[in-house]
């Protein structure tokens, strides 16, 4: 598969790269066969965010008159098993993290502790920290934070201070 044999020219070069899709479940006419590939395709290349949702017609669209025999309760059964593998995901490349050192782009005061600052990594986890004296002149800059916690949407840092 093509797709598959770019994540791996680019993961060879970019290891802990993040990657997103959107997945639609029931499309009319999607088989379980159909939805098992897709599940072995979000295991294969471990997507670690998405937009998953159920497919909804829209008129005017030519799939709105698609006929569709899936029932509902076997499409949010596929939606339920597709989110809880992305956050299988999650969890497992956030825990991956602990003990590296993560360039972060200082954002903000954390929104539970304003005695941390929130940041970003270079693959857009959120890292909360402890800021330390002086916080504020962080907010905006650059500084690296070595992971200490993976938890299931955000990463528990503390600030790498250079001698």
């Amino acid at each position: 598969m093509e797709y598959k044999s770019t994540i791996r020219k680019l993961r060879a070069i970019r290891p802990d790269m993040s990657l997103s899709s959107d997945f639609i479940v029931g499309f009319p006419g999607e088989t379980e066969d159909d939805f098992n590939k897709m599940m072995k395709l979000i295991t294969d290349v471990g997507f670690d965010t998405s937009f998953s949702f159920i497919f909804s017609p829209r008129p005017g669209t030519p799939a709105a008159n698609l006929h569709d025999e899936t029932p509902h309760a076997e499409k949010l059964r596929r939606l339920h098993h597709l989110q809880a593998t992305i956050e299988e995901n999650v969890q497992r490349i956030g825990e991956s993290r602990v003990g590296t050192v993560q360039r972060i782009l200082v954002e903000r005061p954390s929104r539970k502790d304003a005695n941390e600052l929130a940041g970003r990594t270079e693959c857009n986890r959120v890292v909360n920290f402890p800021g330390g004296p002086n916080m504020d002149r962080l907010i905006g800059q650059m500084a690296n934070v070595r992971i200490t916690q993976g938890l299931s949407h955000s990463l528990r840092g503390e600030l790498v201070i250079k001698d």
